[in-house]
Parts: structure tokens; C-alpha cells; sequence
């Protein structure tokens, strides 16, 4: 028989915010790249997001195990705005939009995994 390539699938907990950084929304995917753009395209215009133009992406995690990450995400969710700000400042120090920096390699802020 042959061997089997089993895939190991990737979660992401990750924080949006609007562009003046007055709001903060904390989700969980399986894909940061379709998520990030459900929101930056509106998907859904009845959304929390759509509603106050929250789509920039400041801070995600890696995680292997779906559990996991929804037990982060809501561990996040719960924390006061304070707490999430320094977390998104220990890997984006700047505020920058991570996913818009990825795409721009002459952006000063870059975060690879």
C-alpha cells in the first residue's frame, strides 16, 4: 500500500481593526488569507466588521489544533482593550496592517508563518 501524506491544517486567531485603531475584533479561520478578505470585501454587510470598517489585520497566532485556537479566540474576546493592544504591539510594534505588508516587501513591518 501505498503511504498516505496526511496534511496538517493550520488555525489562526487573529485581530482586525479599523484604520483610526479605535476598534478591535478577535476571530478564528482556517484560512487568515480568505478571512482577511471576506472582510476587507464586506461578505457580509450586516457584519460587526462591515458595520465599523474593521479590516486591517494587526496580530494573528498559528495554531495546530482547531480547539485550541477556539479556546484562544475566546480567551482574547474576553480581555480588555488594553491587554489586546499590548499583545498586537509584541509582534506589530507600528500598528501597521500585517496582511498589506506581507504583499509590500519595501513595508518596514513583515511577519512571516
Amino acid at each position: 500500500m501505498g503511504k498516505r501524506r496526511i496534511m496538517q491544517r493550520s488555525f489562526f486567531v487573529y485581530i482586525l481593526s479599523n484604520c483610526r485603531r479605535t476598534v478591535y475584533y478577535v476571530g478564528v479561520t482556517n484560512s487568515i488569507e480568505r478571512r482577511y478578505m471576506d472582510h476587507l470585501w464586506k461578505k457580509d454587510p450586516n457584519s460587526f466588521c462591515s458595520k465599523y470598517n474593521v479590516n486591517e489585520l494587526l496580530y494573528f497566532e498559528e495554531h495546530d489544533s482547531s480547539l485550541y485556537a477556539i479556546q484562544r479566540e475566546k480567551q482574547l474576546k474576553k480581555w480588555r482593550r488594553e491587554k489586546k493592544l499590548n499583545l498586537i504591539k509584541t509582534i506589530n510594534p507600528e500598528m501597521k496592517n500585517i496582511f498589506r505588508s506581507q504583499r509590500d516587501p519595501s513595508a518596514p513591518y513583515s511577519r512571516s508563518g
